[in-house]
């Protein structure tokens, strides 16, 4: 499956966004990072966040094909219609969040419902999808072999997995997904999550047997009430049904 990293037209550039919500009446920043892949010519456009027009100032004359979510949760598809529609990109999802996709856009759905190892491809490099639940139903991860990199979303940051409301939504589906997909990459692999700063698949896969006993869930996790928040979806409220679709 995998094989060595060539040398490539295409990059990688990231573009942090950030808003502001309020949570018991307090106001809260939260950042997320909106991935760009691609070349000179063209790109795709990944975990748009609110801020469409510093995401499109960044890609600036290079044209959207497409406009991949790889949650369906608000801080990874606020921007999404706006990206999309510069260029008359297709917006992906994976349709089992579909539900959460229509908590923030009532009136449309994305035209592409993602599948495991579904296909995208940008310049002169090709993104597989791998289907990642736990934080959502429909969560999916984005590799690119030619680049050693994946897009991890919030399935897995630098710290290791994610949560919303500080919680795990489904620990152990998210932890299978982990070990399954995301720890048998190679250890160099880039982890490009949708929140904070990148790692690699090496500096994480130490601490797994750690997740798996337990080590995640020990307590003393106590959000920070200060500085930006790495779980825009605690601010925004967001509830998950996680019996559907």
């Amino acid at each position: 499956m995998f094989g060595k990293v060539v040398a490539v037209t295409a990059r990688i550039e990231r573009v942090v966004t950030e808003g502001v919500v309020t949570v018991d009446g307090a106001e809260h920043k939260v950042e997320n990072n909106t991935w760009i892949i691609g070349d000179d010519s063209e790109v795709i456009v990944i975990d748009p966040a609110r801020d469409a027009e510093a995401i499109l100032s960044s890609v600036g004359e290079r044209e959207v094909l497409a406009v991949i979510c790889t949650h369906g949760l608000p801080d990874h598809v606020g921007g999404a219609i706006e990206v999309a529609a510069r260029d008359e990109a297709v917006v992906a999802l994976n349709r089992k969040d579909r539900q959460l996709w229509r908590e923030t856009w009532q009136d449309t759905y994305p035209d592409i419902d993602m599948e495991d190892e579904g296909l995208f491809g940008v310049a002169d490099v090709e993104l597989e999808v791998m289907t990642t639940p736990g934080i959502t139903l429909g969560g999916v991860c984005l590799y690119v072999e030619a680049m050693g990199a994946v897009f991890t979303g919030k399935t897995l940051l630098a710290d290791g997995p994610g949560k919303i409301g500080g919680e795990y939504p489904a620990l152990a589906d998210q932890l299978t997904a982990i070990g399954e997909r995301l720890f048998t990459l190679p250890h160099d692999t880039r982890v490009l999550p949708a929140h904070g700063e990148e790692t690699t698949i090496g500096d994480l896969e130490p601490h797994f047997d750690d997740w798996l006993s337990g080590g995640l869930t020990g307590g003393g996790d106590t959000p920070a009430e200060e500085g930006p928040l790495a779980d825009g979806t605690r601010a925004a409220g967001i509830r998950l049904n996680l019996n559907g679709d």
